[in-house]
């Protein structure tokens, strides 16, 4: 049965994809936004999982105004699709530099001009990260990891669409996913990694929106044993195509010498800085996940 809901899926998706490579990037985008109000309706599952996260964290109190952030969040994520899909025709616009708003901080900036120099880049699901990947991988390659769909057929297709510049994928194998990280890093990449997924008993509790979160403890696990450095970035969409990448510069504290307090310390940074870039567009963050059980 589940092969067969797998094919069915697949096929819907070919002629999907087919009309998107066919629309331009506005006509796209409204379609995209259009099928994520459907999909919002259908959905009640993760609608209302997305409306009770967005009050449980306080970014509103009103259930109307849930409601308004959590359908504009489901657009967001089809918004998301159209710039995957078309990333490569927007960066070829002639404007493109009018389009994107860099603040990157002076020490990073430095990091980036190092082509011998690994980065860990701690981000979430939130804003353009696939924006953010593109412009970053102008200047150096960028690593991202990916745990593939569920389905296999629409995984593939999926990644055959990505662009295949400076930005590229590693799927996710728990086992030896540290020693690919080393590598990604030994070789000057950046090494970008979500924060904000659900680690399930694997992970640390830490506060994320006052609320405790089982957070994947591997990205500080990893800065510390590397020593390369860890930075904080995210990207925003400010207006119709235009964008606002926010990259920190490298985090400076110095080692207690206890192991656990010190990846606790890292991740409640993290965490803390993501709640804060999220407070300023909530509605293009990822509400539907279930990040907190």
């Amino acid at each position: 049965m589940k092969h067969l809901r797998y094919i069915l899926e697949f096929l819907l998706l070919l002629p999907t994809l087919a009309m998107f490579r066919i629309l331009s990037f506005r006509p796209a985008v409204w379609l995209a936004r259009r099928l994520a109000d459907i999909w919002y309706v259908l959905n009640i599952r993760r609608r209302r999982i997305s409306i009770a996260n967005i009050m449980a964290c306080g970014i509103t109190t009103d259930r109307t105004e849930a409601s308004r952030i959590a359908r504009e969040s489901f657009r967001h994520v089809g918004t998301l699709l159209i710039e995957s899909l078309k990333s490569r025709t927007l960066f070829a616009r002639p404007d493109v530099a009018e389009r994107m708003k860099l603040c990157v901080a002076p020490e990073l900036e430095k990091l980036l001009k190092d082509p011998g120099q690994g980065i860990i880049l701690a981000t979430g699901h939130f804003g353009s990260f696939e924006i953010a990947a593109q412009l970053l991988s102008r200047g150096k390659p960028v690593a991202g990891v990916s745990r593939g769909m569920n389905n296999p057929y629409v995984n593939k297709i999926m990644l055959r669409e990505r662009p295949k510049d400076g930005f590229y994928l590693m799927p996710k194998h728990d086992s030896s996913d540290t020693s690919r990280f080393l590598r990604v890093l030994k070789e000057g990449h950046v090494l970008a990694l979500m924060v904000d997924q659900y680690a399930i008993d694997r992970g640390m509790m830490v506060e994320f929106f006052g609320r405790p979160a089982s957070t994947h403890s591997g990205i500080a696990m990893l800065h510390l044993i590397s020593g390369a450095p860890l930075c904080f970035g995210y990207c925003i969409r400010i207006g119709e195509m235009r964008y606002e990448l926010h990259a920190e510069g490298p985090f400076t504290y110095k080692p207690t010498g206890n192991k656990e307090e010190d990846v606790r310390r890292v991740l409640k940074e993290l965490n803390g800085r993501l709640e804060a870039a999220i407070r300023l567009a909530p509605e293009q963050y990822l509400w539907a996940h279930r990040r907190w059980r």
